[in-house]
């Protein structure tokens, strides 16, 4: 027997059925509607290139941006700026920089007078950097060449051979005078009284404040030639003098001489007579590119 109910009743249960459910329909369209309409007005997230660390207006800060900047930073701050907090506080500075290139350019600054001077000083100034370096390059790769050619080479035999004739250093301590005369009479001071050095030095040298005081070590072929000469042949605690360098008149005091090892003079032997063969291959090109100097009076 089919459970029966009454049919007034049946109807009103589903009508009311029949609202809830197009109350929930409409609310649902009114929902999707508004999302809909949300996401029209919000702008999608940009996806940047993996190389693009930030965008600025029509400027980009690159990765690349980065790793070039970084390498001015303290070793410290480096590695701060590899972290996450340090990176995003770099990037940051990178964009207030280009905030304020960008401000900078809208106001035409780029274009004013004091602007382009300041670059082209700069620009002339980066130009003798490059020479210059261009220059030392060249040159160190034609020592090189010698060195690997074997005409600056040095045998073991040579070094041996310098070292029977000079197994010395020799120390001095010098005065520099910028003429003749005032060379002259401090010399003959110095020879009665050595003591007065320190004093004649402060009144008359004019050799560089740094140097001043100081005592020079060197084996023979080391230093000035016409100073080791003198210097090889005085005794210790002796004035001699006065001899004329492109720098002044030196007055010389030998202080000290002792006989090295030619274990701990081999390395410096090694260098003086690799400097003498590039001497005299240097001396061989004055001939070949005609050499002249013009001294002032």
């Amino acid at each position: 027997m089919l459970f029966s109910v009454p049919a007034g009743r049946r109807v009103k249960w589903y009508s009311m059925n029949m609202r809830n459910i197009f109350v929930i329909f409409i609310l649902f369209t009114l929902f999707a509607s508004a999302c809909q309409k949300t996401d029209s007005q919000s702008p999608a997230p940009e996806t940047a290139a993996p190389d693009i660390a930030a965008k600025v207006g029509p400027a980009v800060i690159t990765e690349q941006d980065l790793e070039n900047k970084l390498i001015f930073l303290p070793e410290e701050d480096r590695d701060f700026a590899k972290t996450s907090l340090g990176r995003t506080n770099f990037i940051n500075a990178l964009v207030r920089e280009k905030l304020a290139e960008l401000a900078a350019k809208d106001a035409k600054l780029d274009e004013s007078d004091a602007y382009l001077s300041t670059l082209e000083d700069k620009r002339a100034q980066l130009k003798e950097i490059y020479e210059d370096f261009a220059q030392q390059t060249l040159i160190r790769s034609w020592y090189e060449q010698l060195e690997e050619s074997g005409v600056t080479a040095v045998t073991e035999e040579e070094m041996k051979d310098y070292f029977d004739k000079y197994p010395y250093e020799m120390t001095i301590k010098q005065i520099i005078i910028s003429n003749a005369e005032t060379a002259d009479q401090v010399l003959r001071a110095l020879k009665n009284s050595p003591s007065r050095w320190k004093e004649l030095e402060r009144q008359y040298s004019v050799a560089p404040e740094e140097t001043r005081g100081k005592e020079f070590s060197f084996m023979p072929g080391e230093f000035i030639p016409e100073i080791e000469v003198i210097a090889a042949n005085s005794a210790s605690g002796s004035v001699q003098g006065f001899v004329k360098t492109s720098q002044g008149f030196h007055i010389i005091m030998k202080t000290r001489e002792k006989r090295l090892s030619f274990k701990d003079a081999k390395e410096r032997i090694a260098q003086i007579l690799r400097m003498q063969k590039e001497d005299a291959v240097l001396n061989d090109l004055k001939n070949k590119y005609e050499v002249f100097v013009y001294e002032k009076n």
